[in-house]
């Protein structure tokens, strides 16, 4: 679980950028000149809309995704917040006479869709439409193109707005637009306008290429002045039929935001609200002070004094939102637990994604030149959660994983992973298909399978396993001739050959001698191969322990699973190259209960548990269905509270375990108890747990229960 980065520059500019957008709507210079109220509203006020745009991409689009449940909330909220806007300017559409235009029907519709019943509405469906094109364009192309699309309809609506004089003198130009027209009167919108931004939010979140201040203040300044500079040069060459979309307007908005991002401290939370009841609520409040101004002659102040006008219309705008935010603060329904889904939970598991990533650079520190990583990802990645360690694997560098069936590649590629995958298990022949379809490499379990998986006449990208001792999947290391056949089927692409050491976490004579000759066999294989003319593909020996124990061996992948999250299998294991590798998960869970026991009472099933003396214990909802193992009961296994070892009593029930904290202090109800986690030696590591209970730390963190989720 990690804590959310708090961004007050965007929390705080939201609120600006609303008071610009009230600046377009009420011309505060007009009065001292047409020159100055176009260049406060018609160009700096321009990159209000975008960053709004730009920030909700920054927290939505991404091409990683578990599913789609973020971008249905927005759609929803979006909508829901549209629908009832519509309703509240309902008065002012009756009183303008809308409802009486010819045509109704088919304008209302595309008021609907594109325009807004009311002008500064169009605003609301643009964010759907947006959202859910940069979306799709993210998910199925990646941002390079994804922006490169969008730009390109980005470029399109430009020339149906600023530049627009351009398009109308070109063959075919106009009537192209005057369709386009008629189903909106603008192109900034949802389709040309809005996407660009969302992708652009999106790939600053997802690239983590932050500038730095200095070279976004200057980005932006620069961006500014060309972006005026060519608003000048299209007002005055009279190309503008609207004037929204500027080329330059990219680059603004994109530095803009990156000088937000520089802005630390507290999250300012209500701004959101506060800046979204501005942008809904100003025209409204535009008409009435307009009308009460008209009902006490005071036109010549609040109305023809541009600035007067303004600084009413905002200060009305902002207080007016200020007090329908508190209402709706107060009573309003909101989410009991705060906002932090975890507060309540009994049980659950914390992922340190920075160790994470402290654990990949030392793997790489010890791999050799040109070794590339394979992120061992099967089974929940060790119960780790594969969606977020693969999507934060790649974000950090990873382009290879391996997984150990079909469906948990296929789940990869759906969450957005791009890198290569490789199946290490068995996949039914018949799914070859999927296999193609989702790029997924296939381990070749021998010659036969081989056989069977190309007889599907379907294009297979796959490695070779090799066995060479270990007697497991893999097509013996002696039969050179049936390897070399797997290379010569018509539908089989080999793009790697691998082994794997049965012993290589030990460091006994005898089995460094057996590990050796694994090694030995693999290359004398490779050797043959290369004389019968064989091109060589990737390889790859070690796995974790190959790595840690064998670092001279020169492959094209290590294999690394355990080691990647930062724990080793058994505390006995032996290793020559020490790392500084950090555990990635903790199992936490609290105290819910705290009773004393007297001497001679029972705890638990079967009465386990005898105090022989007068004992506090602690109740802690979590047990072998929360990944626990019931192996542990008993003494056996122990409990960190407030920096204290507490041990076990009694069995381990499905549900919950008591520990004994007569020794441990002050232990109240609702303090954290670390069930699984921490360095080797702290009583609690994955290593030690599982060594007290006859396993080892691979089964205990891939059997951790589905209800305790990061």
């Amino acid at each position: 679980m990690q804590q959310k980065e708090m961004y007050p520059g965007i929390d705080c500019f939201r609120l600006w950028a609303a008071l610009l957008v009230v600046a377009i709507h009420t011309s505060p210079l007009a009065m001292f000149g047409s020159m100055g109220d176009f260049i406060l509203t018609r160009v700096a006020a321009r990159v209000a809309v975008p960053f709004f745009f730009m920030t909700s991409g920054f927290f939505l689009i991404s091409h990683y995704a578990e599913n789609a449940n973020r971008l249905v909330r927005f759609v929803k909220h979006t909508c829901l917040i549209y629908g009832l806007v519509i309703v509240l300017y309902l008065p002012v559409n009756v009183y303008n006479g809308y409802f009486q235009m010819e045509q109704l029907a088919p304008n209302l519709v595309k008021d609907l869709v594109f325009d807004g019943t009311v002008y500064h509405l169009w605003y609301l469906p643009a964010s759907v439409i947006g959202a859910v094109t940069a979306w799709y364009f993210v998910r199925r192309f990646d941002y390079p193109k994804a922006v490169l699309i969008t730009a390109g309809l980005y470029a399109i609506g430009l020339f149906g707005d600023s530049y627009y004089g351009l398009a109308e003198g070109v063959w075919g130009g106009e009537s192209f637009y005057r369709f386009l027209f008629q189903l909106s009167d603008h192109t900034r919108n949802g389709v040309f306008f809005a996407p660009v931004f969302f992708v652009l939010g999106g790939f600053i979140a997802e690239s983590r290429r932050e500038t730095d201040l200095f070279t976004s203040a200057r980005g932006f300044g620069v961006s500014f002045a060309l972006m005026l500079g060519e608003a000048m040069c299209l007002r005055c060459f009279g190309l503008q039929r609207h004037d929204s979309m500027y080329v330059f307007l990219l680059p603004c908005a994109y530095f803009l935001f990156q000088m937000l991002l520089h802005v630390r401290g507290k999250r300012r939370k209500r701004l959101r609200t506060l800046s979204l009841l501005v942008y809904l609520l100003h025209p409204m409040v535009i008409i009435l002070v307009r009308l009460f101004a008209k009902g006490l002659h005071l036109q010549g102040l609040l109305v023809e004094n541009s600035v007067v006008h303004y600084v009413a219309v905002c200060l009305l705008s902002v207080g007016g939102s200020m007090a329908a935010a508190g209402v709706w603060e107060r009573y309003g329904p909101h989410r009991k637990d705060g906002g932090n889904r975890r507060s309540g939970d009994r049980t659950y598991v914390e992922i340190n994604l920075q160790n994470l990533e402290h654990n990949v650079r030392e793997l790489r520190r010890a791999m050799p030149s040109g070794c590339r990583l394979m992120a061992v990802v099967k089974a929940e990645a060790y119960g780790h959660g594969s969606f977020e360690i693969a999507t934060h694997l790649e974000r950090s560098g990873v382009r290879a994983f391996a997984v150990a069936t079909i469906d948990e590649g296929i789940r990869l590629r759906t969450y957005g992973i791009r890198g290569e995958i490789l199946i290490l298990g068995y996949t039914d022949v018949g799914r070859a298909a999927e296999l193609k379809k989702f790029d997924l490499m296939q381990t070749l379990l021998d010659r036969s399978y081989a056989e069977e998986l190309d007889r599907q006449g379907v294009r297979v990208k796959a490695h070779i396993k090799i066995d060479t001792g270990m007697h497991r999947l893999g097509e013996l290391s002696v039969e050179t001739g049936r390897v070399k056949q797997m290379f010569e089927l018509e539908h089989i692409d080999v793009r790697g050959m691998f082994t794997h050491l049965s012993c290589a976490d030990r460091l006994e004579e005898e089995d460094v001698a057996f590990s050796k000759k694994q090694i030995d066999r693999f290359y004398a294989l490779v050797n043959e191969l290369r004389v019968e003319g064989v091109r060589i593909p990737k390889l790859h020996i070690q796995s974790s322990y190959g790595l840690l124990n064998y670092p001279e061996l020169r492959c094209d992948y290590v294999r690394a699973g355990i080691a990647l999250f930062g724990v080793f299998s058994s505390p006995e294991d032996d290793m020559i190259v020490h790392l500084d590798l950090r555990p990635v998960l903790s199992l936490k869970s609290k105290v819910v209960l705290i009773r004393s026991l007297k001497k001679g009472e029972c705890v638990g099933y079967g009465r386990e548990f005898t105090a022989e003396r007068d004992s506090r214990i602690a109740m802690v909802p979590a047990g072998y269905a929360d990944g626990y193992p019931r192996g542990l009961s008993c003494g056996k296994g122990s409990v960190r509270i407030n920096d204290c070892l507490a041990p076990v009593i009694g069995r381990v029930c499905m549900d919950q375990l008591a520990v004994d904290i007569t020794d441990a202090g002050g232990v109240e109800v609702g303090d954290t108890v670390v069930l699984i986690g921490g360095e080797m030696g702290e009583g609690a590591s994955a290593p030690e747990l599982a060594g007290r209970c006859g396993s080892i730390s691979n089964e205990l963190l891939s059997r951790l229960g589905t209800r305790v989720r990061a």
